[in-house]
């Protein structure tokens, strides 16, 4: 049989699938091997609030969603389920379950990425004597012996988005849990990891080394999950899952399900997989995704780089193929998505596509300041987002053009962090996400950090890194140079004004963070 040609029964693989499972929606899209979407679906995923700073998501309806718009998707393609090369599913980060070894049945609902119920916790511990005297002992051995595996540890701060700490909350406090961890009865998974676990009817256990790098649990640079730092936090080791490589034959899904067995060729987290999408290969590349957050991708092959701080940017594995381990490290603005959302949904814009025009309908926002309720540190997780500079001439059109600039404004801020802090020429900048959609960011973007951003025509970037990775474990696809000449830029942002320009405003916008901290 010809590489790249699976069959099952006569029907030749026609096609890879690639699920991105995001923190606001679900999307399937199936390529052909031009990398062209053949079939899409798309289904909103709703988040739960239970408590205040709390939010969880339901695993029963998050599986229901997750099948339908494969099924869906399949069906707007044309093809049969026979024709599937290979599935590949990106998730989204640190968005963790327990459940029960024998009986599957989870302890709780998902805890997302974005709850808070930590935040008491983090801010204990990372004010503790005990985690700065392990930051200096470690940060010490790094200075004397260069050896990377004590640079993670010489960094290690605690932040509400990991999973470390809301894991310490739930063996805390849900009792079942903790008493099927001391049987060895209690399995912990990413999403990833549970619809394996629910593809494959338990036979699966297993999740990647990027989603595991995420989580805050485990050890970039042994690759192992770190058992310092569960019995800090009274974690059980027991519960976490194998890690395998990202683009690897996970085996295949339950043939009840869809009607015939699909292979899993390949589980990934949304950022690194929007990085393998935008085909940053080299070190130096650079990815920004523009979705829910703000995430700056940078990859440094084979060396971990990160803030020495911690606090701005932190390393993580971005995939494994066999021999070959990718290093990136990320900055995060929160929020960015969901400030826009906020927006519309008080009526200050119908359409989100009208905002760019709304903005540039005006000189400047007159003023007008919108700081907004995130921070690029994480020791303030309650921040409060606010307008400042408010006049009775201010119209819509000043208020969106403020909120726009503030996310251009804290783009700028932390490109300029990463160009202090990793010691590697930046290469390609490439952008992906909703916002990037939007030109009035993207080229306030490209004037402030005076560089070029190139964006793709189809900005659902992780989608595609997630087909990429599952056509080369199936043989769909020979290697990532073939990947490379499938990538399509739509739009090139090249700086157009002078960072002068901007000073007065930038200026004006940072006196009102300052002001508005804590």
């Amino acid at each position: 049989m010809p590489r790249g040609q699976q069959e099952y029964g006569a029907a030749p693989a026609r096609c890879v699938v690639g699920v991105d499972v995001g923190s606001t929606v679900v999307k399937c899209h199936v390529y052909d091997r031009a990398a062209v979407v053949r079939g899409y679906s798309c289904r909103k995923v709703e988040s739960l609030y239970p408590h205040a700073g709390w939010v969880e998501l339901d695993p029963e309806v998050l599986w229901t969603q997750f099948v339908g718009v494969i099924k869906e998707a399949i069906q707007d393609a044309g093809i049969h389920m026979k024709q599937i090369a290979g599935l590949g599913i990106s998730t989204q980060r640190s968005t963790f379950i327990t459940w029960h070894k024998r009986t599957g049945k989870p302890f709780h609902n998902f805890i997302s990425w974005q709850d808070l119920r930590s935040a008491e916790l983090v801010n204990s511990w990372n004010k503790s004597l005990l985690l700065k005297v392990i930051n200096v002992i470690f940060t010490v051995l790094h200075f004397l012996t260069g050896n990377d595996r004590f640079l993670a540890p010489s960094i290690l701060t605690f932040s509400t988005h990991q999973t470390s700490m809301k894991l310490s909350w739930v063996f805390k406090n849900i009792h079942e849990a903790e008493e099927a961890a001391k049987k060895n009865n209690c399995c912990f998974g990413t999403v990833d990891t549970w619809l394996l676990y629910r593809l494959t009817k338990g036979s699966v256990y297993a999740t990647d080394y990027s989603n595991a790098s995420a989580t805050g649990v485990f050890e970039p640079f042994t690759k192992c999950w770190n058992p310092t730092l569960c019995k800090l936090l009274s974690v059980p080791m027991s519960i976490y899952p194998p890690v395998k490589d990202t683009s690897f034959n996970f085996g295949s899904t339950d043939s009840e399900i869809f009607g015939v067995p699909i292979p899993i060729m390949a589980v990934v987290a949304d950022q690194q997989s929007a990085m393998f999408g935008e085909c940053c290969f080299h070190p130096g590349d650079v990815k920004l995704t523009m979705g829910t957050g703000a995430f700056w991708n940078v990859n440094t092959g084979e060396r971990l780089f990160a803030s020495r701080r911690g606090k701005y940017l932190y390393p993580l594995i971005g995939w494994k193929i066999g021999e070959e381990v990718v290093y990136l490290t990320e900055g995060c603005v929160s929020d960015i998505g969901a400030v826009i959302k906020w927006a519309q949904d008080i009526n200050l814009f119908t359409n989100v596509d009208e905002t760019a025009k709304m903005a540039q309908s005006v000189a400047d926002s007159q003023g007008v300041c919108f700081v907004p309720g995130f921070q690029v540190s994480a020791n303030d997780p309650h921040p409060c987002a606010s307008f400042t500079g408010l006049k009775p001439s201010t119209t819509r059109n000043h208020l969106v053009r403020a909120i726009l600039e503030s996310v251009a404004f804290r783009n700028k801020q932390l490109y300029d962090i990463i160009v202090k802090k990793i010691h590697i020429p930046l290469q390609t900048i490439r952008a992906d996400g909703g916002v990037s959609n939007n030109s009035f960011i993207m080229q306030m973007t490209s004037d402030l950090i005076k560089k070029k951003i190139e964006k793709p025509g189809n900005a659902d970037m992780s989608s595609l890194g997630a087909a990429f990775l599952a056509g080369l474990a199936s043989g769909f696809w020979s290697d990532k140079e073939q990947l490379k000449k499938l990538r399509r830029t739509e739009t090139v942002f090249e700086p157009q004004k002078d960072l002068e320009e901007y000073r007065p405003a930038m200026d004006t916008w940072l006196q009102a963070m300052k002001h508005s901290l804590h």
